[in-house]
């Protein structure tokens, strides 16, 4: 599929332009002490004419035929380019969570990891740091997400390959 720069895309978003769209694709997660999920996932990158993509993501966990069983996450964010190449995103999270992460943004791969995470009082897991990392590999968006709790130090949690739709 062929991908074209929004003629409204602010040039401070150049660097993350490969991003920008609507990903759908599936994942796998898997983590000490909870049961594994394979899950599809759609995924949206929106820009205006402002200096930030707009982020949403959300996740359906699957049966072993591939089959739709119910919602399994949803997050949505902001992504802020700096100046050298820096990156700083913004998410948060109906389950109590709120997280700012800093990193680097090269061509096709975006490195993030959490500088702050947030929780209200009843706040469903005990998340407390997390390293994203975000490809352009053969057209496709692949990310993996690796995950710190109160309980297991930072350990592989979550991965999917998405098609731009």
């Amino acid at each position: 599929m062929t991908f074209t720069i929004p003629a409204d895309l602010h040039a401070d978003l150049y660097p993350l332009a490969w991003l920008v769209g609507t990903w759908d694709g599936r994942g796998s997660a898997a983590y000490p002490g909870e049961e594994p999920v394979e899950f599809g996932q759609q995924v949206t990158f929106a820009a205006d004419d402002r200096p930030f993509l707009s982020y949403s993501a959300r996740s359906w966990q699957l049966d072993k035929t591939g089959e739709i069983v119910g919602p399994w996450h949803v997050e949505y964010g902001f992504w802020r380019p700096g100046g050298d190449g820096g990156l700083s995103v913004v998410l948060v999270q109906p389950n109590g969570q709120a997280e700012v992460w800093l990193g680097d943004v090269e061509p096709a791969k975006v490195e993030i990891a959490t500088d702050a995470v947030v929780r209200t009082v009843d706040a469903e897991n005990p998340y407390t740091a997390g390293h994203r990392l975000y490809g352009l590999v053969d057209s496709q968006l692949l990310w993996a997400f690796d995950k710190a709790t109160e309980r297991q130090p930072m350990s592989s949690y979550a991965w999917a390959r998405l098609e731009r739709q």
